[in-house]
């Protein structure tokens, strides 16, 4: 329970304190004195708080058990809480995977991790928004190939002003189309310039390999298509797959690795997995692995047990924790240039 984790009066300190830092507004917790009418299962699940907030009275449902699986359950309990109420109720807990936060939002349950995140829709408050907003679309966006054959150019060293990409196409197994199709993209976007020798292609990039990469990454997406939780599947063990997410970037930095591991995975691995029965889950699950499946195959870098630098810093970049945006900064220093 995150009352366990601090003392009660400390616990209204901190989501005050995090109301006011955040967004400016002053908002006053205490005890709420209407619980003795509640079922006990509503008990069980949760500490009651009271709070107003500008002129919104709420209920705050503290989680007890954040670490127990049950996620599917907390849109109804939440609903049941706000009948018996006679008020909005917001789940607070103290920590949220990104599976986990996708799915609240998608229900549009109100939540607050203190010190984190954020997400009051009745209210018109997304946190993750307030602090980050997403820079304005790009007019050319790179196709998920073309941004594979461009990091897989980046991770090269020494870095190269001109390159073929040819060369690099080879490696990824992609068809002539695709790289016709990458060439015509990365010149179009400003990447590089065109020009043949011998009836070889090359790219020249007059930028340094820093310069190429921030020039790029407005140009570039996250490299997760999508993400599914699943048990551990035999065909798909280290080094046949990378780490990836969180749990690839505690081995770059100081973040603390997940409890369950993280997988990328390319189309065609899932694809190869599904045909030998694989057991997925709904949601996160003691002994369940979350598998991203990614636009592009995660191993452009030839060695190591996590996915590139690069297109980790993409599949974070939009994180909102800031525990994970301060690694991200750490993880820079493992960037090949």
């Amino acid at each position: 329970m995150l009352s366990e984790l601090t003392p009660e009066s400390t616990l209204d300190v901190a989501i005050q304190r995090y109301l006011q830092d955040s967004l400016g507004i002053a908002a006053r917790v205490r005890a709420w004195t209407g619980g003795g009418t509640l079922p006990y299962f509503l008990h069980d699940a949760f500490e009651l708080r009271e709070m107003k907030l500008r002129d919104h009275l709420l209920l705050l449902a503290i989680e007890r058990h954040p670490g127990k699986p049950g996620l599917a359950k907390v849109r109804g309990q939440l609903d049941k809480l706000s009948v018996l109420a006679k008020c909005p109720v917001i789940y607070v807990t103290s920590v949220l995977s990104f599976y986990q936060r996708k799915r609240l939002i998608e229900q549009k349950v109100p939540f607050i991790v203190p010190g984190n995140q954020l997400y009051l829709p009745d209210l018109g408050i997304d946190l993750r928004e307030y602090f980050r907003q997403r820079p304005q679309a790009a007019d050319t966006v790179l196709s998920p190939a073309t941004q594979a054959i461009l990091i897989a150019a980046l991770l090269r060293k020494p870095w190269q002003v001109d390159w073929q990409p040819a060369q690099i196409v080879a490696g990824l197994g992609y068809t002539p189309m695709t790289l016709s199709r990458a060439i015509r993209e990365l010149t179009a976007a400003g990447v590089g310039t065109l020009h043949a020798e011998r009836r070889m292609r090359w790219l020249r990039t007059d930028r340094t390999a820093a310069e190429t990469w921030e020039h790029a990454k407005p140009l570039m997406r996250s490299p997760v298509k999508k993400i599914i939780w699943a048990r551990p599947i035999a065909s798909l063990k280290p080094p046949m797959v990378r780490l990836a997410g969180p749990c690839a970037l505690a081995r770059y930095s100081m973040l603390a690795e997940p409890q369950w591991p993280i997988y990328a995975v390319s189309p065609a691995q899932w694809k190869a997995a599904m045909k030998t029965g694989v057991e997925r889950v709904p949601e996160q699950t003691p002994g369940a692995c979350e598998w991203q499946l990614w636009h592009y195959n995660p191993a452009l870098a030839p060695e190591g047990p996590t996915v590139d630098p690069l297109s980790l810093t993409l599949s974070l970049q939009d994180e909102a924790d800031d525990r994970v945006q301060l690694a991200l900064d750490e993880l820079k220093k493992h960037f090949p240039w």
